[in-house]
């Protein structure tokens, strides 16, 4: 650990839990990069993936979006092409532009198809799903609704999922983001990981929860 960072680390106590309010506006105090790092949340959860019910996973837009500008891709045909630009989709096509991907074309953060196209995105499965950008219906990125899901990730979508450890990490923003605007989207995704709980975890649900930003420290919440 660096001299930055061990200073921060003395601007609050470590064994402390803090208020959501007070973590990201000590997140963003202790930040210890130059530039606008990004500030993040993970949740430590009392579930295992391996079952079906308890392999948490889902997308929302935040409230006052990422601070991130993403490149969406739109794989469809026909008709939903034009809505897809319509809507401001960075990239749409249909067999074209994955045949562009099978040859290491990756200008872009996600893709939208519509279902239509499933079958062929299917086949680049080993190219897109290490890098986690395969469509899902769960995330609303396999849709016939292409303009709202444009619109939404170009709002400040993001997808959470829980790993096989049980942890979901998401980012919450910018350090140069209010501390308002933080807590606002850090209480959003906190209320929809609470709705999520499945009905077999026994006991607590969220074990713990740390904000910090890229390269700062972790800041423990209370998990109210």
């Amino acid at each position: 650990m660096g001299k930055k960072y061990n200073e921060a680390l003395k601007q609050f106590d470590s064994k402390k839990e803090y208020s959501y309010q007070e973590a990201v506006a000590l997140a963003k105090k202790t930040n210890t990069a130059k530039f606008d790092a990004t500030i993040e949340v993970s949740f430590n959860l009392n579930v295992n993936p391996k079952y079906a019910d308890q392999l948490i996973r889902g997308a929302m837009v935040l409230p006052n979006g990422t601070g991130k500008t993403r490149k969406v891709l739109v794989v469809t045909q026909g008709a939903k092409e034009k809505e897809a630009k319509d809507a401001g989709a960075d990239f749409v096509g249909g067999k074209e532009i994955l045949e562009e991907i099978k040859k290491g074309w990756f200008d872009f953060d996600t893709i939208v198809a519509t279902p239509d196209m499933m079958g062929e995105l299917g086949k680049l499965g080993k190219l897109l799903g290490p890098k986690g950008l395969m469509p899902n219906p769960k995330t609303g990125t396999v849709t016939m609704d292409v303009t709202k899901a444009v619109e939404e990730i170009k709002k400040g979508k993001v997808e959470y999922r829980v790993d096989k450890d049980g942890n979901i990490n998401c980012l919450l923003g910018k350090s140069s983001f209010s501390d308002e605007a933080l807590a606002e989207n850090y209480k959003a995704l906190y209320d929809v990981i609470l709705r999520a709980r499945p009905s077999t975890v026994k006991g607590a649900y969220i074990k713990s929860i740390t904000v910090s930003s890229t390269m700062g420290p972790g800041i423990r919440v209370t998990a109210e």
